[in-house]
């Protein structure tokens, strides 16, 4: 038996590049074959997404329902009661996910009344023996620090796209911004969840760029969601084409061919997706799903608990059971590679 395949952290662009560019069944074969040798292909982990703030944020991110400035029919909702977050973290659990992550539509955490009730919120979901995730915009290493003494397992910041073509997608932060939380996430000793977006107008070139920021980062993000953009009215992208599935597969293949130990998340975009898109995305690697009883990925249509349930079961496949795990401290911090 061949020896694992060791995990990296000095690819380059070049090596992703003829990775992401083989025909596309060696491509799936090759990512089936690492898959197998880090995870058991049998289990994919279900995940819960709850926003428990929704709508009025002051970014202008192009593909967000979300942002204030543009005029969608998502209607601004308070943060949610503490009480009422675990009552759906309770719900998620019975329904098999083995995780559970809160979002607010923030900019930025800020120390205040709202923030001690998010931490109040972790506390709660991690004594249910959930994974407690979160993403709440940007974040400082002393607010890292208490979200990880509450109990937060991982920290979702996602980087959208490549550094090269962020400001056509966002002009309120910076790539820069993105990378600082990141680091502030490690040096609490939170694990990260960082993926992105395809579908928002970016090249083939913008998503190996991506692809290549996380994979070369000390430690690559445990947990790495693929997106497909979801089209909202009212949002700059509305009218972008729906996102191929063949190119979901294809990124979804090289991240785990690169990123080898990383949960790799088939995210939004599945309500458009067969059954049989899904199961190729399984097979190219994807291990891990959100689902819900809302039928909703934070404000776009997502399917259903008993939906994927039935899909589990159709392609041979089981809920994740959480696992014990140690985080590790103190990684070294990532820097942006200078442009030649």
């Amino acid at each position: 038996m061949k020896d694992k395949v060791k995990l990296r952290n000095d690819w380059t662009k070049e090596e992703i590049e003829e990775i992401y560019n083989l025909p596309l069944l060696e491509l799936i074969y090759k990512a089936a074959t690492v898959h197998r040798e880090w995870h058991n292909p049998e289990e994919v982990q279900m995940s819960t997404l709850l926003s428990i703030k929704t709508g009025g944020c002051v970014e202008d991110c192009s593909y967000c329902g979300q942002a204030a400035r543009y005029h969608t029919n998502i209607k601004v909702h308070a943060l949610l009661p503490t009480e009422k977050v675990i009552e759906h973290a309770q719900k998620a659990k019975d329904n098999g996910s083995s995780r559970f992550c809160m979002a607010a539509a923030w900019r930025e955490v800020r120390n205040n009344r709202d923030f001690d009730r998010v931490i109040d919120m972790v506390k709660g979901v991690n004594e249910l023996g959930l994974e407690v995730c979160c993403t709440l915009g940007m974040l400082t290493e002393e607010q890292a620090v208490r979200l990880e003494q509450a109990g937060l397992y991982a920290y979702n910041h996602n980087l959208d796209t490549s550094e090269q073509y962020y400001e056509e997608i966002i002009s309120t932060r910076t790539f820069d911004n993105r990378i600082n939380t990141i680091n502030n996430v490690r040096k609490a000793g939170i694990t990260v969840c960082s993926g992105g977006i395809i579908g928002l107008g970016e090249t083939h070139a913008d998503r190996i760029s991506m692809l290549l920021t996380l994979a070369t980062m000390p430690k690559h993000p445990e947990s790495v969601p693929i997106n497909a953009l979801a089209r909202v009215a009212g949002t700059p992208l509305e009218n972008n084409e729906k996102t191929n599935t063949w190119e979901m597969v294809r990124m979804i293949a090289t991240a785990r061919i690169v990123m080898p130990s990383s949960m790799v998340r088939l995210s939004a975009g599945r309500i458009e997706m067969t059954e049989f898109e899904q199961g190729w995305c399984f097979m190219a690697g994807a291990n891990s799903i959100f689902t819900g009883e809302r039928e909703t990925l934070l404000v776009t249509p997502n399917p259903g608990v008993s939906e994927d349930m039935q899909m589990l079961q159709t392609l041979g496949l089981k809920p994740m059971k959480k696992k014990e795990t140690k985080k590790v401290m103190n990684y070294e911090l990532f820097s942006l590679n200078p442009k030649p």
